[in-house]
């Protein structure tokens, strides 16, 4: 009698042990995808920033590449 007691708790403790990691394991999968999440958004905020970054400086130095080229003076003899 006390075998089969033995064996049902047993049973009964290796089953919670296998619900408890199944747990755990859900919990990481959410705080891996959780984390990914952010930095894929984190990424995307830091490549516009960047890009609005580049076409500001090429904008500010655009206006000095525009201005028609300096002519040389005409030398007479």
């Amino acid at each position: 009698m006390t075998t089969r007691s033995n064996e049902t708790r047993a049973r009964a403790e290796a089953s919670f042990r296998k619900e408890e990691r199944a747990k755990d394991g859900a919990t990481a999968m959410m705080e891996y995808q959780a984390n990914a999440r952010m930095i894929r958004e984190k990424t995307e905020r830091l490549k516009a920033l960047r890009l609005a970054r580049e076409a500001a400086d090429k904008a500010r130095a655009r206006p000095d590449r525009d201005r028609a080229p300096r002519t040389q003076r005409w030398k007479g003899k």
